[in-house]
């Protein structure tokens, strides 16, 4: 069983935009995002604040449960985010994401490819 797998949820900072991920490493992953070394959504609409993330038993069962977040109606996804973190603070520091950590992964871009995650549309 790999214990290794998240669901999360990153958005912009007037919280106007959800992304839904799953990553095997969420502290890299998010401080990926943090960086925005790739042209992705994230990126694209700023969405650099992780507000929600749950442990997933496999990265199947992840991404499973990614997909049936991303069928889920906007209200049901702010409300599931409400309850874990209702005040939907940045939750990056509290998992061990750091400025150094995301500054190493920005100057450390060129020719990075961050797809090797199965998470990568917006939710």
């Amino acid at each position: 069983m790999d214990s290794n797998a998240y669901i999360y949820f990153m958005t912009n900072r007037a919280n106007t935009t959800l992304y839904i991920g799953v990553t095997h490493d969420l502290v890299r992953r998010v401080a990926e995002h943090k960086a925005g070394i790739n042209q992705s959504f994230t990126a694209r609409y700023k969405c650099k604040k992780l507000v929600y993330y749950e442990h997933g038993e496999s990265i199947l069962s992840a991404i499973k449960r990614e997909k049936q977040l991303k069928s889920w109606k906007r209200v049901w996804k702010d409300e599931l985010v409400s309850g874990f973190n209702p005040t939907w603070q940045d939750l990056s520091g509290v998992i061990g994401v750091t400025p150094e950590l995301v500054e190493d992964i920005a100057a450390n871009a060129e020719g990075y490819n961050a797809s090797r995650d199965p998470g990568s549309s917006p939710g």
